[in-house]
């Protein structure tokens, strides 16, 4: 199997990003492309993308349907695939005119990372962009699997106390999809 289009999801403070960063930085993942997460970067650029959830969604999917085409056959690890939109609104899906299947063939792999909210309050951090109660977080959570369990090469990676424990057990997964 050849794994070569990977998505890491995971809901608000799952360390998507920190993961991510980490692996830009070893030389065995240095023939992947690495994309950061849009919807962070839009609401960063302009944060009223929050009140009309159906345009800012059909932007994060234009985008990231954009930027993967462009890639051909290049590998890559996305922050969050064109599905993760559907777990926050739900309803976009079909006004963006795809299904489940048509979005599971877009990648080979993908790498659920479990939130820091399933650990409580005292690990779970809140910012000007990720502004979900725990609770949120947790139907996020809910939704994400969900929506992506239905992919062939789906696995989710609970939430650790020690963070170092869940990138150990996170890579291990990962090693073992690349080299299969």
């Amino acid at each position: 199997m050849n794994i070569s289009r990977i998505v890491i999801t995971g809901a608000p403070a799952s360390a998507k990003t920190e993961f991510i960063e980490r692996l830009k930085a070893m030389p065995e993942f240095g023939k992947f492309r690495f994309f950061e997460e849009l919807a962070r970067k839009l609401l960063a650029e302009n944060s009223s993308g929050r009140n009309n959830p159906e345009e800012f969604h059909r932007r994060i999917y234009e985008a990231q349907t954009k930027r993967e085409s462009e890639l051909g056959e290049r590998p890559f690890i996305t922050d969050r695939g064109t599905l993760d939109a559907f777990a926050f609104h739900p309803e976009s899906i079909n006004l963006i005119g795809t299904t489940f299947e048509r979005e599971y063939r877009r990648y080979s792999a993908v790498m659920h990372l479990g939130t820091a909210a399933t650990l409580g309050e005292k690990f779970y951090a809140r910012d000007d962009i990720r502004t979900d109660s725990i609770e949120e977080a947790l139907k996020i959570e809910k939704a994400l699997g969900k929506i992506w369990s239905g992919h062939d090469s789906y696995n989710y990676i609970a939430a650790e106390i020690e963070i170092e424990q869940k990138f150990s057990k996170f890579m291990a997964l990962l090693r073992g999809l690349i080299n299969k």
